[in-house]
């Protein structure tokens, strides 16, 4: 939903190229041992299959950003699509804070092709309500995700 001047919501897109089979680029985001390094989660239950759960957690930063508190938490939602090597559609997803909260519902997109020799990543995350804590949230999950997917690159096209 736009705002009345016309400015779209935030919401997070990222494309890269990773040197990998888009099989693995999609299972990294469901194994447990691949969420841990390129994600630095603590614990995830991810199920790759419609009506699965996907959820994962961090563990709480000791500081904390003046609108959203400490960060860490768990993220958590619905697998509504999944095709093997190709997309993912997480749905009714929700981001609990440690402290404060939850920011939700929104979705989760992720979809590889092959480009050229490569695989092509894009993910997508959407969801909004206008006000300032969201739009914190889009600000702060923006760097992170950015980290996070070339952290995933890096494990991907350096482990076999």
């Amino acid at each position: 939903m736009a705002r009345a001047t016309g400015v779209p919501p935030p919401e997070f897109e990222h494309s890269l190229l990773i040197h990998a089979a888009p099989t693995r680029v999609l299972a990294a985001f469901f194994d447990p041992h691949a969420l841990a390094t390129w994600w630095l989660v603590t614990r995830s239950v991810t199920t790759p299959r419609p009506m699965g759960i996907y959820a994962v957690e961090w563990l709480p930063t000791s500081d904390a950003d003046d609108l959203l508190g400490r960060l860490g938490g768990v993220f958590c939602g619905r697998v509504l699509e999944y095709l093997a090597g190709r997309e993912a559609f997480i749905a009714d997803a929700w981001w609990l804070p440690p402290d404060g909260d939850p920011i939700g519902p929104m979705a989760l997109s992720v979809s590889c092709r092959i480009d050229g020799s490569e695989c092509r990543l894009v993910v997508t995350q959407t969801g909004f309500e206008d006000t300032p804590r969201w739009r914190r949230y889009y600000d702060v999950v923006a760097g992170g995700w950015r980290t996070s997917l070339a952290a995933l690159k890096a494990y991907l096209e350096h482990t076999a």
